[in-house]
């Protein structure tokens, strides 16, 4: 008998992850408000020889807006994905860039699936021991299969290091 879709793990990881970014975008939208708040109150009780420092932390916020538009959005979007891949499905680097430019996957240029990875910060090797832990319990695999399964380039595509940390880390 299968389980209904609302009690799968797959279906709790995305309303857990909706639910965060709801309550992130809450919480977000008030500290931008107490920020414009302080911001006012400080360019008020400043004096006129100190004027000049709220106006250069100004310029550079509009230089890192201006650089952050500069971004295609694609690439913004590549990023975004590479980031769900990474957290939910705990894929490796390989696997990800692989899955954003297969045609059969979401078929991001290759320019954009490189911005994703070169600016993800992520812990792969945290990756790699959570899908070990998958196929361990799921599976029920050797530590060797589990290994083999993790470098395999038809497989996870996890760096021997990363998997290797993985089965150290195995309990």
């Amino acid at each position: 008998m299968k389980k209904p879709f609302y009690k799968r793990w797959w279906f709790i990881v995305i309303v857990v992850i909706f639910v965060l970014a709801v309550i992130g975008a809450a919480v977000g939208g008030d500290e931008t408000a107490d920020n414009d708040e302080k911001a006012e109150t400080i360019n008020t009780s400043t004096t006129n020889s100190d004027e000049k420092a709220p106006e250069q932390s100004t310029n550079e916020q509009k230089q890192e807006e201006k650089a952050d538009n500069d971004i295609p959005r694609e690439y913004k979007a590549a990023l975004k994905k590479a980031e769900l891949y990474a957290e939910t499905m705990y894929m490796s680097k390989q696997g990800i860039y692989d899955q954003l430019v297969s045609e059969y996957g979401e078929g991001f240029p290759p320019e954009a699936a490189q911005y994703a990875i070169d600016n993800l910060d992520w812990d792969w090797k945290a990756n790699a021991l959570k899908k070990a832990e998958q196929y361990a319990e799921t599976m029920n695999m050797s530590n060797q299969a589990i290994y083999e399964q993790l470098v395999s380039e038809h497989g996870e595509k996890f760096t021997p290091e990363e998997a290797q940390y993985a089965i150290d880390h195995l309990k």
